[in-house]
């Protein structure tokens, strides 16, 4: 019996080992990417990845061929996004038009700005006696704006004209187009004579003695450069030529201007550019020294501050007596007040060796404009109204060429 049982169990043994044994060859199957698997049927069913360079080769392929790689997919959308008409258009601009804007500094409307202020404070003066009609005050205001874009523009031009040699040798100026040779000097002359053809034709829309008071400037605006050259105050000819308008503007609503009104406010606005351009003119001293160039900034030196002060003091005054003269209102006292507090902290503030600040300083005058020509509205307006309510009768002076 006990043989037997132990006869049974070497049997049973000997057939689990044999069965365990057997030989199952795997299956193999491959995924969608290329790779290939082999799958043993055994009892715990295992998948084993098979290595093969042809099949790495394989996927790697597939990936290229169905995916888009990031940097081509941007220099693509690039190419959508420009496209060629956009690129010739903005090698059209930088080569044939911004060498224009530059040179005229319509890329700067700074001076733009600087120059039509006074205008319109000799408009609005103007407008006061309440003799002319509301929109022809705002159509000769809407003139005098473009027409000092070209003038100054075309002041811009000579000037470069006359000082290409000298402005080579400035830092802040030695990449203006005509210095680099993006403009040559012929095209720079048939440039100006389109701007001043153009602000001629503006000129001609006002009234005969506003065209013979206008061309009269036209000696200042040829020769101001030029002062630089050969006197120690070439901000007293810039002044003089850059408000013109303050004459202008006033005779262009009248017909005639009122030197008790215009005197004063032409005398206060260049004094007003004497202080501002001083400030400006201590950017390039250094320069300006080396080559021989003359500026206030220069001649004031260490005294800069004392003379501007009273350079200050000359500008209030006589728009003080301007407003005076005009029969201006509180409104108009309140706004001189605010020029006055606005230019006494600029020169407080004023740091001569940096070049920023006085940039800064500079350019913050162009609010002083604005503030004066608020004042004059608001310290106007109730004369205005009366003088509208008592001439009924309202005319406008007519061009003296197209009437």
């Amino acid at each position: 019996m006990y043989k037997h049982m132990q006869l049974s169990k070497f049997i049973q043994k000997t057939l689990n080992i044999h069965h365990k044994n057997i030989y199952t060859p795997p299956k193999a199957f491959s995924c969608l990417c290329g790779q290939i698997y082999l799958k043993k049927l055994n009892h715990r069913h295992e998948i084993i990845r098979v290595h093969s360079t042809q099949s790495d080769q394989h996927r790697q392929k597939v990936v290229i061929e169905t995916s888009t790689p990031k940097i081509v997919y941007e220099d693509l959308k690039e190419k959508v996004l420009t496209g060629p008409s956009d690129v010739v258009e903005e090698t059209f601009w930088k080569e044939k038009i911004d060498p224009y804007v530059k040179l005229a500094r319509w890329d700067r409307p700074i001076g733009v700005y600087l120059l039509y202020w006074p205008c319109a404070w000799s408009i609005a003066l103007g407008s006061i006696p309440g003799n002319v009609p509301m929109h022809a005050t705002l159509q000769t205001a809407g003139l005098f704006l473009v027409g000092a874009g070209l003038m100054r523009g075309a002041g811009c031009t000579i000037n470069d004209l006359w000082d290409r040699d000298v402005d080579a040798k400035v830092e802040r100026t030695k990449n203006r187009p005509l210095v680099t040779g993006a403009i040559s000097h012929t095209q720079a002359m048939v440039f100006l004579a389109a701007q001043l053809s153009l602000a001629l034709g503006i000129l001609t829309q006002l009234n005969c003695y506003s065209v013979a008071l206008g061309a009269s400037s036209m000696l200042l605006v040829v020769t101001y450069p030029l002062a630089k050259r050969f006197t120690n105050y070439p901000q007293i000819f810039l002044g003089a030529t850059f408000n013109w308008g303050a004459l202008l503007g006033y005779s262009a609503i009248q017909g005639n201007i009122d030197l008790a009104v215009c005197g004063p406010l032409y005398a206060g606005a260049l004094a007003w550019t004497v202080f501002y351009d001083t400030i400006y003119a201590h950017q390039d001293k250094e320069d300006d020294r080396r080559v021989g160039i003359k500026s206030t900034a220069l001649t004031f030196g260490k005294n800069t501050r004392p003379a501007l002060c009273a350079t200050l003091a000359i500008s209030i005054g006589c728009l003080v007596e301007a407003g005076r003269a005009a029969e201006m209102g509180v409104g108009y006292n309140v706004a001189i007040l605010a020029y006055a507090a606005h230019a006494i902290r600029q020169l407080y503030t004023l740091d001569t060796e940096n070049p920023d600040d006085c940039a800064s300083k500079f350019k913050s005058n162009s609010a002083i404009g604005l503030i004066i020509l608020l004042g004059i509205l608001a310290g106007g307006y109730s004369k205005y109204t009366d003088n509208k309510r008592n001439n009924p009768e309202q005319h406008a002076t007519g061009s003296c060429f197209f009437s």
